[in-house]
This record gives C-alpha cells, structure tokens and sequence, in this order.
C-alpha cells in the first residue's frame, strides 16, 4: 500500500504569504500523511492545516477521522486549528497529541487559545468529536501507523516524531523547531545527541528545522533553532538518505531559500556523500 506525505505549511514563527514566497510557501508549520484508505495523521497545526481542511472538506466524505501529532504549543504550530473546518463537520473524529506545557495541561492550551477574549468560537462549541492525548516521550499508539516521540531542544516541551506505516514502508522523522548547536539550556539529558542519533538511526526521510544561516546561529543561540549545515551533519551521522528543510526563516524569500539550498547541497556533496538535500515546499508531496 502506498502512503503520501504532503506539506501545507513549511514557515516558521509567523505566516509570510506574497509573491516573494510562493514557491515555498507562507504557511506556518504542517504535514500531512495518508493512506489507502483515508487514514490520516497531521504533523501540526499552523495556518497550513487551513487549506488542508479545505482539500478534505470537498472530498466526497466529509465525515473525516485524523491523529494530530503536536510537536509543541507555540503559535506557529497551533494558529491553524480554529480555522479548520473539519472541526466543524458533525460525524467527523480528531485525537490531538501533545505534551503539556509548564504544568499547563494540554487541552487547557487549546481552549484558551480559542477563549472568547481572543476568538468568537470556544472550542467545545465545534461539531466534530475531539479527544486531547497528553503524551511524553516514547511509543504513540495511532492506527496504522508505528509512531516515537523524542523529546528536542527548544524552549518549553518539543517533541519530534518518527513514524512509518504499520504495513511497511519508509520511515520519515519530523523534527521541527530543534536546536543541535552547543547550548547547555535545555532540561535533557548529557547523552542527547547520542540518544538522538539512536532515535533517527536508518531513517529513510528526515525533516528538520534549518531557520537560520551560519552567520546568523550564533546570535540566536538558546532560541532553539538550527542551521542547514547542522541538519546536514545529523542526517549523516544517523545514516539518513534524504534531508528536508524545513521551518524557513520569516525574513527568507524564495530567492534566499533558493540560494541556501544550493549551498547546503554544495556542503553535504563535500561531508555526507550521497544525502539527498530538498527545501520543504508547500504542495511537495513524498511517498512513504
């Protein structure tokens, strides 16, 4: 069986849309993968899950079940959520998963987000049938799928995922929003990055936030983020084939995208033999 992936959104920190960002895209962060038979499991929620919503809603079954993986709560990858109209499709079934957030419980971030100060709709007013999972670091029960969480390093609680189809198929790992460089302010343990390289080891697909340029990583350090050529190093040393960039940089246009791309390519030709480098693209679309 086949299973795609597709990406809705592939910015980070705020929506970027115009002309100078139509190639890659202005979403914020959000993946889909779906199967055969209409399984489907989405990799955030940031303002791409908006068109997602639209794409099933004119699918002739509109009562839709999905898992939402949330690798963490900040805006970006969860602004997309109200504006999903599967939510609002009586019949239809989400399990949101995430972690919960300084003691703050995770269905209670959700709410608030969408609290009458903020927003007209509370979310218990939506029609579709919503469960919250609050979940940590390990084994993610979905159907049809195998699914691990790790836990990244960036400010609050950050999970990346590894998953793959049940019935077999390539592993990809979604790792957004994840600082590698050397930075002692993250509550993880001194083995992380082995443990890391364990937890992405033979991975066929790796995703990986790459927001920042080597001339900018060091006056962001602590804002947990990575470069390209640091998503590059860790691809190769896990034993990845293909690196996607991902979570570009707001203040990125196409044309800088285009430039970091060729020279992350250049670099990788010369330290991690036969990877494969792509930029994450709104409309890319992989098979699992």
């Amino acid at each position: 069986m086949t299973y795609k992936l597709k990406f809705w959104g592939t910015r980070g920190s705020i929506p970027t849309p115009g002309p100078q960002t139509a190639r890659y895209g202005g979403n914020t962060a959000c993946v889909s993968v779906s199967g055969p038979d209409g399984r489907l499991v989405i990799l955030d929620a940031g303002s791409g899950l908006r068109p997602l919503g639209h794409e099933l809603m004119a699918s002739p079954a509109r009562a839709i079940s999905a898992d939402v993986l949330l690798s963490h709560t900040h805006w970006d990858h969860i602004q997309g959520l109200p504006f999903f109209k599967p939510l609002s499709a009586p019949g239809s079934a989400f399990c949101i998963h995430g972690a919960a957030q300084e003691g703050v419980a995770l269905e209670e971030i959700l709410r608030r987000q969408m609290d009458p100060m903020v927003f007209p709709v509370p979310l218990t007013a939506l029609a579709a049938a919503i469960q919250v999972n609050e979940i940590t670091e390990g084994d993610v029960e979905l159907p049809d799928f195998v699914v691990r969480a790790f836990r990244l390093r960036h400010p609050g609680t950050t999970l990346g995922y590894r998953l793959a189809p049940a019935s077999g198929g390539r592993d990809v790992a979604y790792l957004t929003d994840n600082e590698l460089g050397d930075v002692a302010r993250y509550p993880v343990r001194n083995d992380w990055r082995a443990r890391l390289v364990k937890f992405l080891s033979g991975t066929d697909t790796l995703i990986h936030d790459a927001m920042y340029g080597e001339q900018i990583i060091q006056a962001r350090c602590g804002w947990g983020h990575s470069t390209p050529r640091q998503a590059v190093a860790l691809a190769a040393e896990a034993g990845c084939r293909r690196l996607i960039l991902f979570h570009h940089e707001p203040e990125h246009d196409d044309d800088a995208l285009d430039r970091l791309l060729e020279d992350t390519r250049a670099h990788a030709s010369r330290t991690a033999g036969g990877l494969q480098v792509d930029a994450a693209a709104e409309g890319m679309e992989l098979a699992l």
